[in-house]
């Protein structure tokens, strides 16, 4: 997979001297695509488009942490793809033939990134490319951030200078358009975004795309709505039953963090979690027993993890075939480990009368 650049517009980004959150332009360039190859920036940029394009991305990602999203634009029923101005942006950048074309749309890109909020000083790329092979033109928009106190040896006697404005590629932004399914089959209502980074801001300035719902989400969502269709199967009618049950469903909903509620049994919620992992079957199944963190996937509740109650607490069952441990040792790695029976005798036995002399 080989991208030919056809033409690069550079721009400096630095914060105003009259007010640090106000970001302003320093320098502006347009380069061919032949002033890009005889540039410095070709052995910055140099394999950063084919390893943009073959990034993987999920559909749905995991959670709204993802670096990597895919981004769709937004399109008002009986409107065109056309009609969406991020789109109408992306395609008169790609579409643009003279020089003073592509420096007014770039311009105007520019203007609509400036206008979100949190933005740092770096450099933005906008850049056009054709992938060789199957003749396709793509748009990448790379932001790299500055480097503070940098420092580089400048003589042999190792004089040091700080460099002020430095940047790198490690953790560059980057919007791709359009979407690369594969060589030769590309989807242009979809973009690439890519953004390791807490803040948001470089999806935020596409201000008429939307991101598809995480996985976490659609699970939420479909458990609310089995938990729905259960208050109603159990309560027919509209009761203060039904309605408390419902108002219940709604504030474990919007909680951060919840408890158990005990109010399935466990077949009710292995048929629940079925359904579930038919349609996701990497969904993550992860809860915390006092403070023991449990991660693993929901396939494995009732198979391989197994919860249960002992003396009015919780009990956690993990089964597996091996059982290793991390560096640093300790001695339970020399455990030779119990019948399961032994230790739900010693659970069931009165806390008050357990043994607590020491073996020594």
């Amino acid at each position: 997979m080989n991208f030919e650049i056809e033409w690069l517009h550079f721009t400096v980004l630095e914060a105003s001297e009259d007010d640090a959150s106000v970001k302003q332009i320093r320098m502006q360039k347009l380069l061919t695509g032949d002033e890009y190859r005889s540039s410095e920036l070709r052995s910055f940029l140099d394999g950063e488009f084919t390893r943009i394009a073959k990034r993987k991305v999920e559909t749905n990602p995991k959670s709204e942490s993802s670096p990597t999203k895919i981004g769709q634009f937004v399109i008002v029923e009986g409107h065109s793809l056309d009609s969406n101005p991020n789109f109408a942006q992306f395609m008169q950048l790609l579409n643009a033939t003279t020089s003073d074309a592509v420096n007014q749309h770039c311009r105007e890109m520019l203007q609509s990134y400036l206008r979100t909020p949190q933005v740092r000083g770096g450099v933005l790329l906008i850049v056009k490319t054709r992938l060789e092979r199957f003749d396709d033109h793509f748009l990448f928009l790379l932001k790299c951030d500055f480097e503070q106190k940098t420092a580089v040896i400048t003589d042999e006697k190792s004089l040091i200078n700080n460099v002020q404005m430095a940047i790198n590629a490690k953790n560059m932004k980057s919007i791709m358009f359009p979407l690369l399914l594969e060589e030769g089959m590309v989807d242009s209502y979809h973009v690439k975004i890519h953004q390791f980074s807490h803040a948001r801001y470089f999806e935020e300035f596409l201000k008429y795309i939307d991101y598809p719902q995480t996985v976490m989400e659609i699970v939420s969502q479909e458990v609310i709505s089995l938990a729905r269709q259960h208050i109603e199967m159990i309560h027919p009618e509209e009761t203060d039953e039904r309605r408390q049950a419902e108002e219940a469903i709604e504030l474990m909903a919007a909680s951060p963090k919840r408890e158990l509620a005990e109010r399935w049994d466990h077949e009710t919620v292995l048929e629940a979690a079925q359904i579930i992992t038919d349609q996701q079957p990497e969904v993550e199944l992860k809860f915390k027993l006092d403070h023991i963190q449990v991660r693993s996937l929901l396939a494995d509740y009732g198979v391989r993890v197994h919860i249960g109650k002992v003396n009015g607490s919780y009990v956690v069952v993990l089964e597996g075939e091996t059982l290793t441990f991390e560096k640093g040792m300790s001695p339970v790695e020399f455990l030779k480990p119990k019948e399961l029976e032994d230790i739900l005798h010693e659970l069931k036995r009165p806390r008050q009368q357990h043994d607590d002399t020491p073996p020594w």
